[in-house]
């Protein structure tokens, strides 16, 4: 144990950020909330919708993967909007994962429908 207290002091902030990410892409709700966004930002309340959860429950959830650098909030009025930090390598492995993922790979189809939606005019 002592061990890996020295190992975590001398590597520093880069074990720490690490260890956010991992710990967010550990949950199933995060991983699903990546994939709502894997194409197109969303609002607390439009991704709160998509679960059985309460609000308070996925604004943890949001939190942990802002933490980890995986999403960015922007406040636009009254709406906090999430979208995905695209050039991230971790959420680009994330979007490769969701590919063959039978739980991820609807959802991410979802988003990518809701991207082009947006786009026409």
């Amino acid at each position: 144990m002592e061990d890996e207290t020295l190992d975590d002091a001398a590597h520093g902030s880069s074990v720490s950020s690490a260890q956010r990410v991992f710990h967010a892409l550990s949950s199933a709700p995060r991983r699903k909330i990546l994939a709502y966004l894997s194409a197109s930002g969303l609002t607390a309340g439009e991704i709160a919708d998509r679960f059985s959860m309460s609000k308070p429950a996925v604004s943890q959830h949001l939190s942990i993967l802002e933490a980890a650098g995986l999403i960015r909030r922007e406040k636009q009025g009254q709406f906090v909007h999430y979208s995905l930090i695209e050039n991230n390598l971790v959420n680009t492995l994330n979007g490769f994962v969701q590919e063959v993922c039978p739980v991820g790979r609807p959802i991410k189809k979802e988003s990518q429908a809701r991207a082009r939606a947006e786009e026409l005019p």
